[in-house]
């Protein structure tokens, strides 16, 4: 082993192939990486994040510093916050998939922390060669000094979960917010936000990326902010952190965060990127994958010469490679057992069921890997299950574990709310929870992702505001983002002072809330759609870091009449039958009950034609002790409904729980208070959503 400019109190030795990454050995830390086409590597330290130079060289010894391709070495005296990071070198050839750039200090992909210099410069880290741009840095941790106070997951089932999609920084950037400027926008931050969590009513967040992203990978002047965009998958986003001076303190913020959230309840969910990476196209970036061994981590096309690109960010991570795979399985292995975290939700999902040409394989083997594995035996899988190539899988997803984002459940109960001619029978289908999907797979309901809204698109107020979307601050000449939203505006494109206007949105917000909320299937809702946060019509709003992303907490008071009544709707669904922990009755069982039956404006006459919009369901209890009888009237007049006078040998007296053409708090109300009708028919204003409900007893 020949090492150069070594600091006394480091002493080497060859050290060991396994783990891969750094861990604390014999008074220690072993460091691996794989690399196959290396030639050479050096371990380098370094003193300073802003340093150019390191401290000390470990030049590695291929003799004995290699077993296999993984190359090793274990540095007595290394303690935690050590900056390091590797030197690759290498054959550059293209045509062969070999692009070393050994001008270029490489980030551990195993580490668990990174350190970011001020000056750090994307654009300097593309040049080829470039020895001067500023480099980030990893560095060594101490997972062992964390007190865990005896956390636990929470380990709620799929039937008794709620999903709230948030993104960490935006949730309380806003001055607004009542967090103290030191915590906006970080972990800590979110933990001061548990009590509006808790009382929302949700049971699990969803946290856009978490893993350190490239904040300058986006449109000039702008900011990557949403996070799909990722440079390390073991390591957290020093931006989320309260201490930028000290790389580790985002690991106890973060942990802080986990435990915090538990002891309420509430579960935490990744959303992971593990399809590309922000090291882009081949005029990209170097960080760490390309630098390491390009034609390994990434795929290419035939001559090696250019990236493959399903993700539509430029390149596409080679999940099915066992190296890859092996990265994959070790980086959710520690986010499940060393930070606790209780899912995952998978971007662009369905990458990862495509082989080293790109193919989609039937039984792919990642995602075999992650569905057999013991140690996600109770933690949440969730797929995003198509990708930006056009491989669609939502209904045929691989594996028993896993659970879909429902695209075919928002398009469809878009159109039908909009009054789109032909929807009725989709919209019934995508309210008992997709049969059309599932039901023949045996999977239970909440099979089924719901969600109206997520990140990516129009807010809830901005489907009802707007009818096509706003880009232009993106500065990308209206290319991004879908140009088919299911919008509708309502008559008046964007703001307006019209009270009928604002009304009719009101009411169509609380027909997707109530549509979402109570369909068959797990929900999802997007962070700031119950008190009416607006993106100004930006449907792709991943490099705005500002207001027009940022939660504003003046709406909270400002629309509490919409916030009541998505509490009161998440609270019954909870207490639902179907949501408790003993049942598990499957899609087809559950609507092989007698318990549902099909009306029109009259009782069982429902229209299933074309120019049908509306349609009403009675659903009875499945322990035959209450039933419901649902409106949906997407037309737009008022329609009157004939109500059953009995089902089956009982009675029945309807009293009204939700109309959302009422104004609160007449909209929505507690069972207790709900208030009789009188007759035996109910008036169904112009796109709204009416719910009743009755006890059974016997005549």
């Amino acid at each position: 082993m020949n090492n150069s400019k070594i600091h006394p109190q480091f002493e080497a030795s060859f050290g060991q192939s396994f783990p891969i990454g750094p861990s604390f050995l014999d008074g220690g830390v072993n460091f691996v990486i794989f690399s196959k086409n290396a030639t050479a590597v050096e371990l380098l330290f370094f003193d300073h994040v802003e340093d150019q130079k390191p401290s000390t060289v470990f030049k590695l010894d291929k003799s004995k510093n290699k077993t296999y391709h993984y190359w090793h070495i274990c540095v007595q005296g290394v303690k935690a916050g050590q900056l390091y990071g590797y030197r690759i070198y290498g054959p550059y050839i293209p045509e062969k998939g070999h692009r070393f750039d050994s001008s270029k200090v490489i980030l551990d992909p195993y580490g668990k922390a990174v350190d970011i210099p001020k000056n750090y410069d994307r654009k300097a880290l593309s040049v080829f060669g470039n020895d001067e741009a500023p480099f980030m840095k990893s560095v060594i941790a101490d997972l062992s000094l964390y007190d865990w106070e005896g956390d636990k997951h929470p380990e709620k089932s799929f039937s008794q979960t709620v999903i709230y999609e948030l993104h960490v920084g935006g949730f309380t950037k806003n001055p607004n917010s009542g967090v103290s400027a030191d915590k906006r926008g970080t972990f800590k931050g979110l933990i001061e936000k548990i009590p509006y969590l808790k009382e929302l009513g949700i049971t699990a967040v969803e946290l856009l990326p978490v893993f350190q992203f490239d904040v300058q990978d986006a449109p000039e002047g702008l900011t990557n902010y949403w996070g799909y965009s990722p440079i390390a998958f073991f390591a957290l986003h020093q931006g989320y952190s309260t201490d930028q001076e000290n790389p580790l303190q985002v690991l106890d913020d973060f942990r802080d965060m986990v435990k915090a959230l538990h002891r309420e309840g509430i579960e935490v969910i990744l959303d992971v990127v593990f399809n590309h990476t922000a090291e882009n196209k081949e005029d990209g970036p170097t960080y760490t994958f390309r630098g390491i061994d390009n034609s390994i981590y990434y795929l290419l096309n035939g001559d090696k010469s250019k990236y493959k690109n399903y993700s539509g960010t430029g390149n596409t991570l080679n999940a099915n490679q066992s190296i890859i795979r092996r990265m994959i399985l070790s980086s959710l292995h520690f986010w499940v057992r060393d930070m606790h975290v209780d899912g995952f939700r998978f971007d662009l999902a369905s990458i990862l069921s495509r082989d080293e040409n790109g193919n989609p394989i039937e039984n792919p083997p990642i995602l075999w890997d992650i569905e057999s594995d013991p140690v996600f035996a109770g933690t949440k899988l969730i797929a995003e299950a198509w990708d930006a190539a056009g491989l669609y899988q939502v209904g045929k997803f691989f594996g028993d574990s896993w659970k879909e984002w429902n695209g075919k459940f928002r398009d469809d109960i878009r159109g039908f709310l909009r009054g789109d001619q032909g929807k009725v029978s989709n919209f019934v289908t995508r309210l008992i929870g997709s049969p059309d999907l599932y039901e023949s797979q045996g999977k239970i309901p909440e099979q089924s992702i719901n969600f109206v809204t997520c990140h990516d698109g129009f807010t809830l107020l901005d489907l009802v505001s707007y009818n096509k979307k706003h880009n232009e601050a993106n500065r990308e000449n209206g290319r991004d983002g879908e140009n088919e939203n299911y919008s509708w505006n309502f008559g008046v494109e964007g703001p307006t002072n019209d009270p009928h206007i604002l009304s009719l949105r009101r009411r169509q917000m609380k027909n997707f809330h109530v549509v979402n909320l109570l369909s068959m299937g797990a929900p999802m809702i997007l962070m700031g759609d119950e008190v009416c946060r607006s993106q100004n019509g930006n449907n792709n709003a991943y490099c705005q870091d500002n207001e027009t992303t940022w939660f504003d907490w003046e709406l909270v008071d400002q629309n509490a009449d919409m916030l009541r009544f998505v509490q009161i709707l998440i609270e019954k669904r909870l207490k639902r039958e179907t949501a408790h922990p003993d049942f598990n009755m499957s899609l087809k069982d559950l609507l092989n009950q007698p318990l549902i039956t099909w009306h029109g404006s009259q009782l069982h006459q429902p229209d299933w034609s074309d120019n049908s919009h509306s349609i009403a369901t009675t659903v009875i209890s499945i322990n035959r002790k209450m039933a419901m009888h649902y409106i949906f009237n997407a037309y737009h007049q008022d329609i009157p409904f004939e109500l059953p006078r009995s089902i089956g040998n009982r009675k029945t007296k309807w009293r009204v729980w939700i109309d959302t053409s009422a104004e609160s708090p007449n909209d929505i109300c507690l069972w207790a208070e709900a208030k009789p009708i009188k007759n035996g028919q109910y008036l169904a204003k112009a796109h709204s959503t009416v719910i009743l409900m009755t006890q059974l007893t016997p005549n």
